[in-house]
């Protein structure tokens, strides 16, 4: 029974990506993470850009608040709150050899706080530090697979 469950997920997962990959479209990842001087230590799910994070910031402790993830296509957007009244837009814009070119949008309100482009190499992410949350900062991680 675990042989076919196992198998069973296992396509799932491998037509997924498949779909990706011969559809145009992009697994992309974000992860909404708090940055804070209260404490110390890293989220376990964040280790992979901890180096990176310790770089652009001076913080002791990173929590991971929420983790989405989700497959674009072209010209799609998808709208995800990030904080309080803020929203932030990804949009697809193009896909080139190992590369995505994404299209950030964060908003409050009505009002436009962010409008950039980025070119991700398959497997890097991107990481923009956004608004004080409690003791903190909210930090955005963007990432792209091919």
């Amino acid at each position: 029974m675990r042989k076919k469950l196992f198998f069973i997920i296992s396509l799932i997962i491998f037509y997924s990506i498949l779909s990706a990959v011969c559809f145009g479209q992009v697994q992309t990842r974000l992860r909404i993470i708090q940055a804070s001087n209260i404490g110390s230590g890293i989220d376990p799910n964040l280790k992979d850009i901890h180096n990176q994070l310790g770089t652009l910031f001076n913080f002791t402790s990173y929590r991971l608040l929420r983790d989405e993830r989700f497959i674009l296509s072209m010209n799609q957007s998808v709208i995800i709150p990030v904080h309080q009244e803020r929203v932030i837009e990804i949009t697809l814009l193009g896909k080139g050899k190992g590369t995505a070119e994404l299209r950030l949008k964060i908003r409050s309100e009505k009002t436009e706080i962010l409008n950039t482009q980025v070119r991700l190499s398959s497997g890097r992410t991107v990481i923009i530090g956004g608004p004080k949350h409690g003791e903190g900062v909210t930090i955005l991680a963007i990432s792209a697979n091919l």
